[in-house]
């Protein structure tokens, strides 16, 4: 009886050693790098940040054309680059401190032959025209008269007009008017009308309309 009961005990506990699950091992987990998740996300664009200046100079300078500043650059240094001012140039009527964009063209007149006394006074390119924050012409206070440069025609005088008679016409900002009087001090007197195509911004258009408004003195 004793073996028949210990027979029986072998049986029921290779039964339920055979019905118990076998643990299966669990599968390696993937390593997640701290700040995986966020490469995902889209990144904002960057600043395109300009790697130089492209300035226009021209007038009474050395080496009048264009000239490469790095970004933030100022007036004076779009002049120095240019070679600097030749005698007679008018840089008083520019704010050297005011600083350059990419495209700005700065034009450096000639000094008016009798300029009214200069004011002091402070000024701001955030408070000025593009003409007058980047161009020289008759940029003293109360230089408003001009030299008779009008005939009786009522025409304009390309060679003895001042910057501020020249600006008067339709279509010529103080800008262009500049730009004339500078192409006259450095190439002389006007021969023709038709010269005034060679003047920085006049265009077949403004020279259309201007035409029968001036006349070679």
């Amino acid at each position: 009886m004793a073996g028949a009961g210990v027979f029986v005990l072998l049986v029921a506990a290779f039964a339920v050693f055979r019905d118990a699950p076998t643990p299966a091992p669990a599968p390696p987990l993937a390593v997640v790098a701290p700040g995986a998740m966020d490469s995902d996300a889209a990144s904002p664009p960057e600043p395109v940040v300009e790697d130089e200046l492209v300035v226009s100079v021209v007038g009474l300078v050395t080496q009048p054309g264009l000239v490469r500043l790095q970004p933030g650059s100022r007036i004076a240094d779009a002049v120095a680059a240019a070679g600097g001012s030749v005698e007679g140039g008018d840089l008083l009527a520019l704010n050297m401190a005011a600083r350059v964009a990419d495209g700005d063209q700065i034009v450096v007149g000639v000094v008016p032959p009798q300029p009214a006394p200069l004011l002091s006074g402070t000024s701001s390119t955030q408070t000025t025209t593009p003409d007058s924050a980047v161009s020289s012409g008759s940029g003293y206070p109360g230089s408003t008269g001009g030299t008779g440069a009008a005939a009786a025609g009522g025409t304009v005088d390309l060679n003895a007009a001042t910057v501020a008679e020249l600006d008067a016409l339709p279509g010529v900002g103080p800008v262009t008017a500049t730009s004339i009087v500078s192409w006259r001090e450095i190439n002389g007197p006007f021969i023709s009308v038709d010269q005034l195509a060679e003047v920085d911004g006049i265009g077949p258009g403004r020279l259309t309309k201007i035409r029968d408004l001036v006349h070679i003195g």
